[in-house]
C-alpha cells in the first residue's frame, strides 16, 4: 500500500512480464493510443513463450477453412464442455472463443502476429466427435532474426537446447526428419545443406546463434520486433517488488528495482500482470501440486509466482475448481557433472514412436505411451496396486534408439557413453539386467515386454490403445504398418530412462472476470489490476484439450485487457 507518493515515472499502462500475453497487451494498448511500459524481470525478452513449442490454439480462426477444417462455434463449444466442462467458468470459455479470432485479426493486420492454421494437427482427445483434426491449432511463421539485429537478438531469450542442433541452429520436427535422412535422400540432403549453410553464414556474420527462428522463439521474436518498431518502451532486469494502491484499494502503480535502482512508476490507467505463473516457487508448488513434486518444470526458472503473490497482496484471490494445478509433461533429468540438472521434456518425439514402452516401479505398463504429455503424467500420479506410477521408465531396444533416440540420447549412432556413465541412460544386454538397473522385478518386466510384443504382432494394443487415435498416429511412424505406434521391442542392448512428473507451466492462478480484471474474495474487480497468461486462472481448468492451449488464451486475454483499459469493450456486468 502507498498513500500520497511521488512518482519517478508515469505511464498509462504498465505491463509486468514479456511473454506472449504481456506483449499482446502492451502492443494492443499502444495501438489504442496509450503510453505503455513493459517491465521484464530478467535480462531477456520472451518469457515462457520464447522457449515453448509455439503452437497457438485459436478455434474459429480465419484460416481454419482454408486449411481444410471448417469449424463451428457449436462444435468447439461441445469439445470444450467435454474436455474442460465445469473446471472453468463458461463465461471465460465463451470470452475466449468470442475474442480469440478478433485478436488474431487485429494483431496480424498490425504486423505483430504471423500465424497459419495447421492442416493436420489433431486435438488431443481426437476420438471425440467434436474434436478437430486440424485448423484449431496454429503455427507461427519462421522469423528472420536478422530483422532484430545482433544486439536485439541477444535481448531475446534463447530457445531450450532441445530445439537446437550444432550449438545454435533451431530445428522443427520436419527439419529433424530431413537431417536424419540426409544421407538417404537427395531432397533431404538439399534441405539439410541449406539449413547448415545458413547457420554457418549467420555465425560468420557475428550472430551468437542462428537467425532462422522457429516455434515459440519465432512467435516471441515477431511480437518483440513489432514492439521495437512501434517504439514501445521496455526495461530489462526490472524486478517489480510490489503494487501501489490508494486508500480505496485501487492499483495505481508499482515499486520496482531496475538495474539495481529502486523506482516508483505510476500506471495512470492500469497494471497488467503477466509473469508466467509459479512453477519455480517451491512453497506455492508444494501447496498446490500433488506429491511428489520437485524442481522439474520446463518453464523458465524466473517464473516464481511474483505476479500472483503481488496480486494476492493487493486483495486478489486464487481461482478454484480446476482439475489440475499444472500442465504436465514427463521429464528426464541429467546431472551435467557441474551441479546442474539438465531437464528434457518427453513431449512428442519419442514416446509415441513404435517400439517404446513405459513401465512403473512394478515393471508393468500403466499408460498409452502415445497419449498427450499431460495425460501421461496424470497416469503417473495414479496408483497401480496401491503404489503411484512414480517414477516411471521409458524403455526401448537398440533399433529404436538408433532411429529415434531416447531423451537426451540422440539417434544415429551418436556417442552415449557420458549419459550411460552418469546413470541417466541405462543400458543392458538383457531385459533381466536392465530390470535390476532400474530396480524393478525382472520377471515382471520380461512378462510385460513379452505381452507387449504379442500385441504388436496383432497390430492392436488391446491393453492401453497405443496408436488407437488420430492424435497418437500423427506422432508415430507412418512407415510402420499396420500401427504407426507399435513395433517389437526385442533386440539387445536394451535401454531405459527414468522420468519424473514435470510440468510446462501452472494452470491455477488469479481469479479474473472475462475482461481479465483481478477479482477479490467478493468477486469484485480490483480497479487498475489485470492478470493474464499463466498468472490468470486457466480457462482450461487444468485440462489440456489441444496443442497451444496456453498461448491462445494468453494472447487473447492480453488483447482483451488492453481493449478494456482503452474503453473499447463494454463494462463488465
Amino acid at each position: 500500500m502507498a498513500g500520497d507518493k511521488e512518482w519517478d515515472e508515469s505511464v498509462d499502462v504498465l505491463v509486468v512480464g514479456s511473454g506472449a500475453s504481456g506483449l499482446s497487451a502492451a502492443l494492443t494498448a499502444h495501438f489504442e493510443g496509450l503510453q505503455v511500459l513493459v517491465l521484464e524481470k530478467t535480462h531477456k525478452i520472451g518469457g515462457s513463450t520464447a522457449v515453448s513449442g509455439g503452437a497457438v490454439w485459436l478455434p474459429l480462426n480465419d484460416g481454419a477453412a482454408a486449411a481444410g477444417h471448417p469449424d463451428t462455434y457449436e462444435r468447439v463449444w461441445e469439445y470444450l464442455q467435454q474436455t474442460v466442462g465445469a473446471a472453468s467458468p463458461d463465461a471465460m470459455k465463451a470470452a475466449f472463443l468470442k475474442f480469440g479470432p478478433i485478436m488474431l485479426r487485429y494483431l496480424s493486420e498490425r504486423g505483430a502476429l504471423s500465424l497459419s492454421a495447421r492442416t493436420y494437427s489433431p486435438d488431443y482427445y481426437s476420438e471425440l466427435p467434436s474434436a478437430a483434426h486440424g485448423g484449431r491449432a496454429m503455427e507461427p511463421a519462421a522469423f528472420d532474426g536478422r530483422k532484430l539485429g545482433r544486439a536485439a537478438l541477444r535481448e531475446l531469450k534463447d530457445p531450450i537446447k532441445e530445439f537446437v542442433v550444432l550449438g545454435g541452429m533451431m530445428v522443427n520436427v520436419t527439419d529433424v526428419y530431413q537431417l536424419l535422412n540426409a544421407g538417404k535422400s537427395w531432397a533431404a540432403f538439399q534441405h539439410s545443406a541449406r539449413l547448415v549453410a545458413r547457420y554457418f553464414v549467420d555465425r560468420l556474420c557475428g550472430y551468437h546463434r542462428g537467425t532462422r527462428l522457429l516455434l515459440g522463439n519465432a512467435l516471441a521474436a515477431g511480437l518483440f520486433h513489432c514492439l521495437r518498431n512501434q517504439g514501445v518502451a521496455y526495461r530489462l532486469s526490472a524486478q517489480v517488488n510490489s503494487l501501489c494502491q490508494n486508500e480505496n484499494g485501487e492499483v495505481e502503480g508499482v515499486e520496482a528495482t531496475i538495474n539495481g535502482e529502486k523506482v516508483r512508476i505510476q500506471a495512470r490507467k492500469a497494471v497488467i500482470v503477466a509473469t508466467g505463473g509459479f512453477p519455480w516457487n517451491k512453497k506455492l508448488r508444494e501447496q498446490h501440486y500433488p506429491e511428489p513434486t520437485g524442481p522439474w518444470s520446463m518453464a523458465p526458472t524466473s517464473n516464481e509466482g511474483d505476479g500472483i503473490l503481488m496480486a494476492i497482496s493487493a486483495g486478489a484471490v486464487m481461482g478454484a475448481g480446476h482439475t489440475s494445478p499444472a500442465f504436465w509433461a514427463p521429464v528426464s533429468l541429467f546431472n551435467d557433472g557441474f551441479g546442474n540438472a539438465v531437464r528434457y521434456p518427453h513431449l512428442v518425439w519419442d514416446r509415441a514412436k513404435p517400439g517404446l514402452i513405459a513401465v512403473n516401479r512394478h515393471g508393468e505398463r500403466f499408460v498409452n505411451e502415445a497419449t498427450s504429455y499431460h495425460e501421461f503424467v496424470l497416469a503417473m500420479y495414479q496408483e497401480s496396486d496401491g503404489v503411484r506410477n512414480l517414477p516411471a521408465y521409458l524403455l526401448c531396444d537398440s533399433p529404436f534408439i538408433e532411429k529415434w533416440g531416447l531423451g537426451l540420447a540422440l539417434p544415429g549412432g551418436r556417442p552415449r557413453g557420458k549419459l550411460i556413465k552418469s546413470g541417466y541412460l541405462k543400458q543392458a544386454p538383457t531385459l533381466e539386467k536392465l530390470a535390476r538397473q532400474i530396480n524393478v522385478d525382472p520377471q515382471r518386466l520380461e512378462a510385460t515386454v513379452e505381452r507387449y510384443n504379442k500385441l504388436v504382432a496383432s497390430g492392436h494394443d488391446a491393453d492401453f490403445g497405443k496408436g488407437s487415435t488420430a492424435y497418437n498416429r500423427n506422432l508415430g511412424d507412418p512407415s510402420q504398418k499396420p500401427n504407426p505406434c507399435l513395433a517389437h521391442l526385442r533386440h539387445a542392448p536394451f535401454y531405459a530412462v527414468e522420468v519424473v512428473a514435470g510440468d510446462i507451466g501452472t494452470a491455477c492462478g488469479i481469479k479474473t472476470n472475462p475482461f481479465a480484471q483481478a477479482l477479490n474474495d467478493k468477486d469484485e474487480p480490483i480497479k487498475g489490476l489485470f492478470v493474464v497468461g499463466n498468472d490468470m486462472q486457466s480457462i482450461m481448468g487444468g485440462a489440456y484439450p489441444g496443442s497451444g492451449i496456453t498461448l491462445g488464451p494468453g494472447l487473447t486475454f492480453g488483447w482483451v485487457a488492453a481493449q478494456y483499459i482503452a474503453g473499447k469493450l463494454p463494462a463488465a456486468s
